[in-house]
């Protein structure tokens, strides 16, 4: 009987290598993230404040705003309704587009009194859209512009 013997191989000890790959993926986030966020600070230039008679949100235990400064009551100015589409605004029926925004928005006041908007903003419309149609009517100093939803 012949004896069959073992062949003994050598162990091989795993490599770890370096990979690229998640690396270059973690940059390419943080490329696409900082890109992003540095694109979305120019909306913070936009004041936004909460409604008259709303509960004043800056004063923790305030539920209505302070009590003892009461702001002056200005007169009753006429309030406008504009649609905000993708790219345009319907006003009083006529589409317009984001050219004509600055004398719309002038004309809402031509009578020396602030006039208020109500903006209805369409799904098709994107946040550059709203922001545009803000930065007009803060431009024109609208009395006061309300945003809200417009869905059909």
């Amino acid at each position: 009987m012949a004896r069959t013997g073992r062949l003994e191989l050598p162990v091989r000890r795993p490599r770890y290598r370096f990979a690229l790959t998640p690396l270059a993926d973690a940059m390419f986030q943080l490329l696409i993230f900082f890109m992003l966020s540095s694109n979305l600070t120019p909306y913070a230039l936009l004041p936004v404040q909460s409604a008259p008679g709303a509960p004043d949100v800056t004063q923790p235990g305030t539920a209505g705003g302070g009590g003892e400064a009461e702001t002056p009551a200005r007169p009753q100015a006429p309030t406008a309704l504009w649609t905000l589409e993708a790219g345009a605004v319907r006003v009083g029926g006529q589409r317009f587009g984001f050219d004509a925004l600055p004398a719309l928005a002038e004309a809402l006041g031509a009578d020396g009194t602030p006039a208020d908007v109500v903006v209805l903003v369409r799904p098709g419309a994107t946040v550059q859209d709203i922001a545009t149609v803000l930065e007009s009517l803060q431009a024109a100093e609208v009395g006061s512009v309300q945003v809200a939803s417009g869905r059909l």
